[in-house]
């Protein structure tokens, strides 16, 4: 096993915001996929799915519920340093609940932030 994780949907009850924070946060562009039966995605980019790790803000019509307390906690990627993410979160719509936090010197920097659709999120980033 290369990964831990493969694949991650973060839930949305509204896509376009969701689509604005997160793009907003990390500079990046989302790509849009929506399948037949209804289910809209916005994917992170990923360079390869075979040795890459992929994830996407979904809607769902209810399958995915958004959870500020319960449920997994994902950490993505925020390097090189968790607090440069951090910094925009507020002025995109989210909240931090942990602020950049010492996990240790081998494994780097954490926090945590609620975003524009209630879910709680992880960063992780060695600096």
């Amino acid at each position: 096993m290369q990964n831990a994780i493969s694949w991650f949907e973060i839930p949305a009850t509204d896509l376009g915001r969701a689509t604005a924070f997160y793009e907003t946060i990390f500079g990046i562009s989302l790509i849009p996929m929506d399948l037949n039966d209804g289910l809209k995605m916005r994917m992170f980019p990923v360079e390869d799915m075979m040795t890459g790790i992929g994830g996407a803000i979904v809607d769902s019509g209810g399958f995915h519920k958004p959870s500020p307390t319960d449920g997994p906690l994902i950490y993505l990627n925020g390097n090189p340093d968790v607090q440069h993410v951090l910094d925009k979160v507020e002025g995109a719509g989210g909240k931090i609940i942990v602020p950049k936090t010492a996990i240790s010197d081998e494994f780097g920097f954490m926090g945590v932030f609620i975003d524009t659709e209630g879910n709680r999120i992880g960063l992780h980033s060695i600096a």
